[in-house]
């Protein structure tokens, strides 16, 4: 643990709990886009800054909805549920904001672009493109930049919060700890999210996986197979080695599966 300076638990709990936060909010990708549209010659005629572009500031942002694109109805007997706020039709801006445009495209246009369209969009944003290059390779490409965060589910929460990590400085000695980090993923996209998760380990970094996908398990370095069942008949170590190792294992109700995957891959 002397060689563990920082730890860094990827779960998938919720980014936000409101419409208001979002994917592109959360990695920090729209600072990038924000600037952009002020730099635009139309925002500087009108002296708009890139605060104007930001849904949670009243300058830029439809007052009815408060910027969240939606307005809060409450229904008697039932948990209270969001609509489209009927100002703005979910553009969470005013219409002054709305009459700035990139690219012929307003803030609004741009936040209801997926992942893989905006980095079309924005090829020729090094700034942009970078944060949006590691949302795709860790399989989020068909997601919208403004999702919000009520309609993500756990995987690609915690695919998010993956991202944001990748995007960062690595200096090694960080223990990264992930839940199911293949949840809801196509087995194309599982090989995406391995290679990011290799990145971490090949710059100097510890990465523990609880997973059932046996392409992470014989992908890893090192396999701790607990059981031997669930919930109370589980909680013991049944083997622990290298993944040719595991599924070896007698007595283990995984090693049957992994070998059979490990055998695939030797055909």
């Amino acid at each position: 643990m002397e060689h563990i300076k920082r730890l860094v638990r990827v779960d998938q709990k919720p980014i936000g709990r409101t419409p208001r936060s979002n994917m592109a909010t959360y990695t920090g990708l729209f600072d990038h886009v924000r600037r952009l549209f002020a730099a635009t010659p139309a925002a500087r005629k009108r002296r708009y800054d890139a605060g104007r572009f930001s849904f949670n500031v009243a300058k830029g942002r439809c007052e009815n909805c408060q910027g969240e694109g939606f307005v809060m109805v409450e229904l008697l007997f039932l948990p209270s549920v969001y609509a489209p706020c009927p100002v703005c039709r979910g553009a969470r801006y005013n219409a002054q904001t709305l009459e700035i445009t990139y690219q012929d495209r307003n803030i609004a246009q741009v936040l209801d672009l997926t992942v893989d369209a905006a980095y079309e969009f924005f090829a020729d944003e090094p700034t942009v493109q970078r944060p949006l290059a590691v949302l795709r390779e860790v399989g989020l490409g068909y997601l919208r930049l403004g999702q919000p965060a009520t309609e993500l589910s756990g995987g690609e929460a915690q695919r998010i919060k993956l991202a944001t990590e990748l995007q960062r400085t690595q200096r090694g000695q960080s223990l990264y700890v992930l839940d199911e980090p293949t949840t809801g993923l196509h087995p194309a996209d599982v090989e995406k999210l391995l290679a990011q998760l290799q990145r971490l380990a090949d710059a100097g970094n510890t990465v523990v996986v609880v997973e059932h996908d046996m392409r992470v398990v014989a992908a890893s370095d090192w396999v701790l197979d607990m059981g031997p069942g669930a919930g109370d008949e589980g909680g013991q170590v049944v083997a622990a080695g290298p993944p040719q190792q595991v599924a070896q294992a007698k007595g283990s109700k995984t090693s049957p599966y992994l070998r059979r995957f490990l055998g695939n891959i030797d055909k």
